[in-house]
């Protein structure tokens, strides 16, 4: 299902153009017509179609080209119980309502499924398709439907939540496939021609056509990179994991989300371009599991109009490099605080999601190259690539004694873990890697990034630490952490 996000409010402008008229002196010299401001601006003059096959004009052949590489995406998670006995409630639902009773599919006991539904896009002829993170989060089987009708079972082969990005493959692709190619998202402009092609509310493939409304969409709160391709063309549930594509029938986005206020299409679509696509695809082809990015070791910080005026800039732009990470490939590159990085390789950054999506599609090898301000001069400063350093073993610690702590995964931090987590970790200490839903530690409060301090005045540096101060059953647990920079003191009962 594709994402549904908090309403905005939109404004409608007209634009009224009001004709004079002229009247013509018979004692002067017939004045010169103006020429259409179409033909002085080199476009061409609107009229009316000029024979049959401009009546005729479709966007059929490039669909013809398109649809067969996008899929039908089917998820499932199939929990399979300890227990098969069927409860009394389950036997109830079954009698009187029609309800499986706690079987899954084929009416085995002690089986739960949940199911999701979305589209995909092929882009390899091994079978290689790519989707929605989202729509095979939690999932554990999954089929995927051709444009033809053939059916296959797939593996699930890289997750990557942070672009909301995910790569299955097709297990037996018997009969071939036909990948579609990439096309260039960086090329787009506002106003070009794009379709989206899916499978919306699960009624089959469908093609909705529409423009570019917008580029480089920030604002939007699908994931860690946020960088997207605004498009009018329709987008509905369904939709998630399939293709944005050009006239050319290549893949410029990914449709992966929908401003809505009723849970339909509003003309407010958002697709990852297919530059990140790409660059998520090509690490599954190198037989990775993970994407690994680079590493700058630097927080950078929005640039306020008070700001721009006082660096005697004309509007914000840019990222501020706010603080350094000692040896890290900012530091060896000569960055210092209160640089303005205004492009990354010429590409100009106007937020710090700009600049982190541009960062991350250089990789983690060779350098690249920031623009940057310094006081008044500006300068180019080449930078490392390079992934970020796990300093120390990450000692996963799945608390399972009772306290406030019970059901939260720790972790060990380092610069490896802070990027991954997207938070500032200093090098020694425990952070909270995941909290499962409804366990004790989440009703406590603890939130996926908090670092423990202190566990009743007891320094926690490590997972052993924290173990070996959780082993005991006590009356009371006072616990600080550290989240976002403001730290918290907690009392629980034991």
């Amino acid at each position: 299902m594709s994402r549904i996000l908090p309403p905005a409010l939109g404004a409608v402008a007209a634009l009224l153009l009001g004709l004079g008229t002229l009247s013509a002196q018979p004692a002067k010299a017939p004045e010169k017509t103006p020429e259409p401001y179409a033909a002085r601006e080199g476009f061409s003059a609107k009229s009316v179609p000029q024979g049959r096959g401009e009546v005729q004009l479709s966007f059929a052949p490039v669909v013809k080209r398109a649809a067969p590489s996008v899929v039908n995406v089917y998820a499932s998670h199939v929990d399979k119980r300890p227990n098969a006995r069927a409860s009394a409630m389950d036997e109830f639902m079954r009698r009187f309502f029609g309800e499986d009773g706690g079987r899954g599919p084929g009416g085995m006991r002690g089986e739960r499924a949940q199911k999701s539904l979305g589209s995909g896009v092929i882009v390899d002829e091994t079978g290689l398709i790519v989707t929605n993170n989202h729509v095979i989060d939690n999932m554990n089987e999954v089929r995927v439907a051709l444009a033809d009708r053939r059916e296959f079972e797939a593996s699930i082969v890289l997750r990557d939540p942070r672009t909301d990005l995910a790569v299955i493959k097709i297990k037996n692709p018997s009969g071939g496939v036909i990948p579609m190619p990439f096309g260039d998202s960086e090329g787009l402009e506002v106003g070009d021609f794009v379709m989206a092609i899916g499978n919306p509310f699960g009624v089959g493939q469908t093609v909705t056509q529409g423009i570019v409304s917008a580029l480089a969409r920030t604002q939007v709160g699908s994931s860690d990179y946020q960088f997207f391709i605004q498009t009018d063309a329709a987008i509905n549930p369904g939709n998630s994991g399939g293709a944005l594509v050009d006239l050319q029938g290549r893949l410029v986005g990914l449709n992966t989300a929908i401003y809505s206020q009723s849970g339909g299409s509003h003309g407010i679509g958002f697709a990852i371009p297919a530059s990140m696509v790409k660059a998520v695809v090509d690490t599954a082809k190198g037989g990775a599991s993970t994407v690994r990015r680079p590493w700058l070791g630097a927080r950078v910080q929005n640039v306020t109009p008070d700001i721009a005026e006082s660096m005697g800039l004309d509007h914000p732009t840019g990222v501020l490099v706010a603080s350094l990470a000692a040896k890290s490939p900012a530091d060896e590159a000569g960055l210092k605080r209160g640089d303005l990085i205004l492009s990354v390789d010429g590409q100009t950054v106007d937020d710090p999601e700009a600049f982190g999506y541009r960062f991350a599609l250089k990789g983690i090898e060779g350098q690249t190259k920031f623009g940057v301000l310094r006081g008044t001069g500006r300068i180019t400063v080449p930078v490392k690539l390079t992934p970020a350093p796990e300093t120390r073993p990450r000692d996963v610690l799945k608390v399972k004694t009772r306290s406030p702590f019970l059901g939260a995964t720790f972790v060990n931090t380092s610069p490896a873990v802070a990027e991954e987590m997207q938070v500032d970790f200093p090098s020694e200490g425990v952070a909270v890697q995941a909290v499962d839903d409804n366990s004790i530690a989440a009703r406590a409060g603890l939130q996926k990034g908090d670092l423990v301090l202190a566990i009743n005045g007891a320094p926690v540096t490590s997972t052993k630490d924290l173990d070996r101060l959780t082993r005991n059953t006590l009356n009371m647990w006072e616990v600080a952490i550290n989240r976002k920079g403001e730290v918290l003191t907690s009392v629980f009962g034991g």
